[in-house]
Formats: structure tokens, C-alpha cells, sequence
């Protein structure tokens, strides 16, 4: 009997398995990377001083925007405050269940992009460039993660708009939750 026909399977297996592998790896190789995430330096636990899980209802200079089940939504009296030499177009105060638990703000322009990150850089620790990464392109992405923070800042170039998301690790994860399971 020839012994090299039950082997044949076997060897099949373990070459398409290789094959598998190989185009796995070369997937994996040429998906974009994010621009830069870092670990952050001086975590600050909040945003303008306001710490995470503080009952905004009670923080002088904030008025209600938006309130429905467990989300309430509060904006500056006075206006957006800066982002270091940036104007943004819009910040907003998120809490879940009376917590303060999210800042999102929204602003326009390469300008002050560049500023923002600047900014940002300057105040958590400069964006480690990977290889591979895109400093430019059409959606750009940076990260910081601290021990209470997290900052998740996204610039789509069509459009030259940026979206900065600054969130408390422990009360952000709630939003989710609030979600009844069929809103997926």
C-alpha cells in the first residue's frame, strides 16, 4: 500500500492552512493605522475643572441643552471655551444618570486642527508616530489613555471637520448601557 496517499490529506490541510495564515498576515499588514494613540501624561480627570462624575446640574456657567431617560446634555452659557488657541464650534457636557461623564466638541478647519492637536499634544504627551501610520490623509485618528481619561480625537480632511471626544473610563461605558437592547 502506498503510504503516500494518507498523507496526502494531511498535507493538503496544513498547506491551505499556511495559505490562510499568509493572507491573514498580509491583511492585517496593509490595514491603516491610526495616526498616533499614546499613553497620557497628566491625566485631568475630568474637563475645566469640573471632575468626572460631578452633578453638572450643579456647576455654575452651564445650562440644559438636551435631557431624555438617563442622558443629560449641558453647553457653556458663555459659549465654547477655548481648546488652547482653538475655537471650536460646539462643546457639550454629557452626564449619564447625573454623572459627568463626556465631553464632545466639534470644530472646523486645517487651522485649527493643527491647533487642537497642538494643543493636546503639549498638554498629554506627543502622538507616537507608528510605522505605517498616516500623519495625513482623508480620516486621521489620535489617542490618549489615561487612568480616569480617555481622549479620542478624529479629523476627516473632506470636510476639514474634527471631532474630540474626552470621557471619563469608568462612566463613559454607561451611555451603552443606558440603550434598550434592540437599538442595535
Amino acid at each position: 500500500m502506498d503510504n503516500s496517499a494518507t498523507h496526502r490529506p494531511f498535507m493538503a490541510r496544513n498547506v491551505l492552512l499556511i495559505i490562510l495564515l499568509s493572507v491573514a498576515w498580509g491583511i492585517i499588514s496593509l490595514s491603516p493605522a491610526p495616526a498616533g494613540a499614546g499613553a497620557m501624561q497628566n491625566d485631568p480627570e475630568g474637563f475645566q475643572g469640573i471632575r468626572w462624575g460631578a452633578p453638572l446640574q450643579k456647576v455654575e456657567g452651564l445650562v440644559l441643552i438636551n435631557s431624555w431617560r438617563y442622558i443629560d446634555e449641558y453647553e457653556f452659557k458663555a459659549g465654547p471655551p477655548q481648546i488652547g488657541d482653538a475655537s471650536p464650534e460646539s462643546v457639550k457636557l454629557s452626564a449619564v444618570d447625573g454623572k459627568f461623564a463626556r465631553v464632545t466638541v466639534r470644530y472646523q478647519g486645517q487651522e485649527t486642527h493643527t491647533q487642537v492637536v497642538a494643543d493636546l499634544e503639549s498638554r498629554f504627551g506627543r502622538i507616537e508616530r507608528m510605522p505605517g501610520s498616516m500623519v495625513r490623509g482623508l480620516n486621521q485618528q489620535y489617542n490618549w489613555r489615561g487612568p480616569e481619561t480617555e481622549i479620542n480625537l478624529t479629523y476627516q480632511a473632506m470636510g476639514e471637520r474634527g471631532f474630540l471626544f474626552i470621557e471619563s473610563r469608568t462612566l463613559a461605558p454607561r451611555f451603552t448601557d443606558t440603550l434598550p437592547e434592540h437599538a442595535y
